[in-house]
C-alpha cells in the first residue's frame, strides 16, 4: 500500500497489460477484455443518445424557456460537460477500475475524508445509475406504447407502461447473463443503427414538414409557462439538456472489459460527448422547426410529445409509427448496455464491501464470466423503481430527478477530490497516457463549477405555485440516499469497506 507521502499514481511504465493495472490498484482480474475502441464508443453512445434523451424530455424545455433555451442551453451545457468529460477521462486514465467515480474519489481525496466520501460517492453513483436504468425502460416502453396508441387508437393505463418496462428489464438482464460474448458486437451494430436512425429521423421530418415554425421562434422568442421570473425559468430549462448529456462515465465501468483501457477508455468517454454534442444539437433544432401547438404536443395521447411531432410532420400513421419504432429500438438496446453499466459498477462496490451481502455480490461466474448475482439485482431494483408508477402518476419524474441528480453528485465528488489534491499539499499528479498536463485541473473547477450549479437547480420547484402535487421532492430523495448510506456505513461500511489498495484505505 501507498504511504500517505507518496504520490497516489499508477506506475505506467511498469503496467503496459492492463491487467497488471488492476493488480497495482489491488484487484484481481475477473472479467473478460473483450471491447475495442469502437465498441466501446458504440457501448457509451448507445448510453448517452442525446439526441433520443432530449426527445423523452422535451416538455420541459418547451415550459422553460422554450425552443431558444433549448437550443443555446444545448450548447451552454455541452461545453461545460465536456470540462466534465476530460477530466474524467483524465482520472480515468490514471485508475481505469470499474468502480469509476467512487474510485476516484478513494484515490484522490484527503486521506482523513477519502473512506467516508468514497462511500457515500458509490451511493449516489450506483442510485444514478440504476434509477437511469428505469427511466430508459419507461422511455422505451413510452414509444412502444405510444407507436401503438397511435396505430389503435386505445387509452394507455399505467399498469401497461408497468409491465412493458418490466419485460425490458428481464430482456435486458437475460441478455447481460446468457450473452455477453455478444455486447461488443451489438455495441458496434447499434451505433451504426443509432447514427442512421438519427439521419433518417431528421431529414423525414425536415422534408415532410411543410409548415415550419419561423427561425425567430426557434432562436429568439422566449416562451415561460412556469409562472417564475425569466432569469429562473431559463435555469430550469438548462435541466433538459443536463438530463440528455449525462451518463457519459459509462467505459469507467467497463474498464476492466477493455482492451488498452488507461487509452481507449479515455477516449470512449470523450468521443461520445462529442457525437452526443453534434446531433442533440442538430436534433433539437430540427425539433423546434417542426413542432406544431404546444399544448397539443404535450396533451398528446400517445404520451410522447416527439410521436407527436413526428406525426405533425410526416401526417402519416405508418411513417410516424416506422420513426418511433427505429428510437424505441435504440432505447431498447440502451436497457442492455445500462444494465451491464450498473451491473459492473454493482460488483465493484461490492468487491470493496460497500453493499450489504457483497460477498454474494462480488461473485463472477466462471462459465460466463459475468457478475450474475449484480445483474440480476440490478434487475429487480430497476423494476422496483418502475413500480412506483403504478402508485403516482408522479413516480417517473421522480426517478427522472433522483437519476440525474445521483449521477451530477457522482460526478462532483471526484472533481472535487481532485482539486483538494491539487491545491493541499498532498498534491496529486494524474500521471495516466490520457493526460491534460496543466490544463487538468482548470478543465476540472470548471467542470465543478457546472455541477454543483446543476444540482442546485435541479432541486428548485418548476412551477408555481408550489403545491404538494408539483413540489420537487429532489432534495429529499438525495437525503434519503445520504441517510441510507450513512446507516451501512455505520453498520458496516466503517469497519468492511475498502476501496482500491492505492487509495492508501485498506484497514484505515
Amino acid at each position: 500500500m501507498a504511504s500517505d507521502s507518496e504520490e497516489k499514481v499508477v506506475d505506467e511504465i511498469n503496467s503496459d497489460d492492463d491487467d497488471d493495472v488492476v493488480a497495482q490498484l489491488g484487484y484481481t482480474q475477473e472479467l473478460k477484455r473483450n471491447f475495442s475502441l469502437l465498441g466501446m464508443v458504440g457501448f457509451s453512445f448507445s448510453i448517452v443518445t442525446p439526441w433520443t434523451a432530449l426527445s423523452g424530455v422535451l416538455i420541459i424545455g418547451v415550459e422553460s424557456g422554450g425552443p431558444p433555451v433549448m437550443v443555446w442551453g444545448w450548447l451552454c451545457v455541452c461545453l461545460a460537460t465536456l470540462a466534465v468529460a476530460y477530466s474524467m477521462a483524465e482520472m480515468c486514465s490514471s485508475y481505469p477500475v470499474a468502480g469509476g467515480q467512487y474510485s476516484w474519489v478513494a484515490i484522490l481525496a484527503p486521506t482523513q475524508w477519502a473512506r467516508p466520501m468514497s462511500y457515500l460517492c458509490g451511493w449516489f453513483m450506483l442510485i444514478g445509475i440504476i434509477c437511469m436504468g428505469a427511466v430508459n425502460n419507461f422511455v422505451a416502453t413510452n414509444f412502444i406504447l405510444g407507436s401503438a396508441q397511435l396505430k389503435y387508437g386505445f387509452t394507455i393505463e399505467r399498469w401497461h407502461t408497468v409491465l412493458v418496462a418490466y419485460l425490458i428489464a428481464f430482456l435486458a438482464a437475460a441478455s447481460n447473463i446468457y450473452f455477453p460474448h455478444i455486447l461488443n458486437k451489438l455495441s458496434k451494430a447499434i451505433f451504426v443503427w443509432n447514427l442512421t436512425s438519427f439521419v433518417v429521423c431528421l431529414v423525414t421530418i425536415l422534408a415532410t414538414n411543410d409548415h415550419k415554425q419561423p427561425a425567430s421562434y426557434v432562436f429568439t422568442d422566449f416562451q415561460n409557462f412556469t409562472g417564475w421570473n425569466a432569469p429562473y425559468a431559463t435555469c430550469l430549462g438548462l435541466l433538459q439538456s443536463a438530463f440528455g448529456m449525462c451518463c457519459y462515465d459509462a467505459p469507467s465501468h467497463m474498464t476492466e472489459e477493455i482492451k488498452n483501457a488507461q487509452k481507449q477508455a479515455p477516449r470512449a468517454i470523450v468521443m461520445s460527448v462529442y457525437i452526443g454534442f453534434f446531433t442533440g444539437f442538430i436534433w433539437i433544432i430540427a425539433l423546434c422547426f417542426c413542432i406544431g401547438d404546444l399544448q397539443a404536443t404535450g396533451a398528446t395521447p400517445t404520451g410522447v410529445p416527439v410521436i407527436e411531432i413526428l406525426y405533425n410532420s410526416t401526417g402519416n400513421v405508418a411513417g410516424t409509427c416506422t420513426l418511433a419504432s427505429m428510437i424505441a429500438i435504440i432505447a431498447t438496446v440502451c436497457a442492455n448496455s445500462l444494465m451491464a453499466e450498473e451491473s459492473r459498477a454493482v460488483y465493484a462496490f461490492a468487491r470493496d464491501n460497500g453493499l450489504p451481502f457483497s460477498d454474494v455480490l462480488r461473485r463472477v461466474s466462471s462459465a460466463r464470466s459475468v457478475p450474475v448475482s449484480a445483474v440480476l439485482v440490478t434487475a429487480v431494483v430497476q423494476m422496483a423503481f418502475n413500480s412506483m408508477y403504478l402508485g403516482t402518476t408522479t413516480g417517473f419524474n421522480t426517478i427522472v430527478a433522483i437519476a440525474t441528480q445521483g449521477f451530477y453528485l457522482s460526478y462532483l465528488m471526484p472533481l472535487l477530490s481532485r482539486i483538494l489534491a491539487h491545491f493541499s499539499a498532498k498534491k496529486t499528479r494524474l500521471e495516466g497516457p490520457y493526460s491534460l498536463g496543466r490544463w487538468g485541473i482548470v478543465l476540472t473547477v470548471i467542470g465543478f463549477l457546472y455541477l454543483a450549479f446543476v444540482c442546485v437547480v435541479s432541486n428548485l420547484p418548476s412551477v408555481t405555485p408550489v403545491t404538494s402535487d408539483n413540489m420537487n421532492y429532489t432534495s429529499a430523495a438525495t437525503g434519503a440516499v445520504m441517510l441510507v448510506s450513512a446507516a451501512f456505513w455505520a453498520i458496516t461500511g466503517r469497519k468492511k469497506f475498502t476501496g482500491p489498495l492505492d487509495g492508501g484505505l485498506v484497514g484505515g
